[in-house]
């Protein structure tokens, strides 16, 4: 290692030796070379490329350039533009109105900031589950109800979007199986949180099932006598009991995390698994032997139709009581019973007699076979 030698270019011009041609300036043996002149000046020449160069280690780098930054270069160019007579300049062109704008603004800023974070820090404005520790805030909950109301309101003129009826099953599921224990109990978790999916899986099966037949999902033209209705206020009435049911359940359950899981758990999900499957097989088999899936073309006697006669409407009430049940609950789950029996009871009544009308003989004799309406050797 060549020692590094100490010049002073201060000095006398004439001190300095023509003969010193390698100069240390850093350890490693890394030198400039050049030729020193008595006017103080070096003629640097450069060393190769690192790629190129064979008398270097390659693993040392050689000169390291400086980071640039753009950013860093904008806010130094700022601060060079930044004078006192410019504020001076800014103030005195403030005059009281725009003092006053200003002021408004920021103090809007201000409290709304505050009421934004004293809103969000407060417990009752969370309700969430934890299970997943994903949070539901009230105001979500009632934003949906409002935009499914609009939803409902353009699908009663048939104008309604994809997105908007898809509103209107959310929003109506969400304050049957979310918001009501999650008023009771503070917090959700558990089947609630289940039964939410399931409610949507269940209602959504006969779209599959024109999504299987027909490859899309829309509804066929089809004579409007066989979309059998009840009196509107018989359908209001049935709409009322389904809600204030799932109101009542939610106070007459235990405390969700109090609610017994373990092998119980088991019969609630083969309790979910048997509604689902007897709602898809049954809409399939009736779509098999019917018309655009609603103009029924003969008696269907197989499947869910050799028990009982309604298997459609069973399903539906079997999935009010499996949720009833998942919450122990059973007051509520013979209220949901008796709200299903009168309706669904009414409008079978409306079906059997379309049908008699259209097959004749051949359903009084079904009739005659199968004695059970919806609850097989009960009713």
């Amino acid at each position: 290692m060549v020692s590094p030698i100490v010049v002073s270019l201060g000095a006398n011009p004439s001190v300095l030796s023509p003969k010193i041609s390698e100069i240390s300036l850093r350890h490693f043996n890394k030198h400039l070379v050049g030729n020193l002149s008595t006017r103080n000046t070096f003629q640097t020449t450069p060393h190769p490329p690192l790629s190129i160069a064979t008398n270097l280690h390659p693993s040392r780098s050689h000169f390291v350039q400086p980071i640039r930054s753009s950013y860093s270069s904008t806010v130094l160019n700022n601060f060079d533009n930044f004078s006192i007579d410019a504020l001076k300049k800014s103030l005195v062109d403030l005059n009281p109105i725009r003092v006053l704008k200003w002021v408004i603004l920021g103090s809007f800023a201000v409290g709304l900031l505050k009421w934004g974070v004293s809103t969000l820090l407060s417990p009752f404005f969370w309700m969430y589950f934890s299970w997943t520790w994903v949070f539901w805030p009230w105001y979500i909950a009632i934003g949906l109800a409002i935009y499914g109301v609009y939803g409902f309101s353009k699908h009663i003129k048939g104008e309604a979007s994809v997105t908007e009826q898809l509103a209107i099953v959310t929003s109506v599921f969400t304050w049957l199986t979310l918001v009501p224990p999650g008023y009771a109990n503070g917090f959700l978790e558990g089947w609630p949180f289940v039964f939410f999916f399931v409610y949507h899986y269940f209602f959504f099966l006969n779209v599959s099932i024109r999504k299987r037949l027909y490859g899309d999902y829309y509804l066929r033209e089809h004579d409007p006598k066989w979309d059998v209705t009840t009196p509107v206020w018989h359908r209001v009435l049935f709409c009322v009991g389904v809600t204030v049911g799932h109101w009542f359940a939610a106070f007459e359950a235990p405390q969700l995390h109090l609610v017994s899981g373990g092998w119980r758990n088991l019969g609630i999900w083969g309790l979910i698994m048997s509604t689902v499957f007897l709602q898809y097989y049954s809409t399939l088999y009736l779509a098999k032997y019917s018309e655009k899936v609603v103009v029924p073309t003969a008696v269907v006697q197989f499947g869910p139709y050799r028990w009982v006669r309604h298997p459609i409407y069973a399903s539906t009430g079997l999935l009010f009581l499996s949720y009833f049940i998942a919450l122990q609950a059973p007051l509520s789950s013979l209220f949901i019973i008796a709200v299903c029996l009168m309706y669904y009871d009414q409008k079978a009544k409306l079906e059997e007699g379309l049908m008699v009308g259209t097959f004749g003989n051949g359903y009084m004799e079904y009739m005659e076979k199968v004695r059970y309406k919806f609850i097989p050797f009960v009713y």
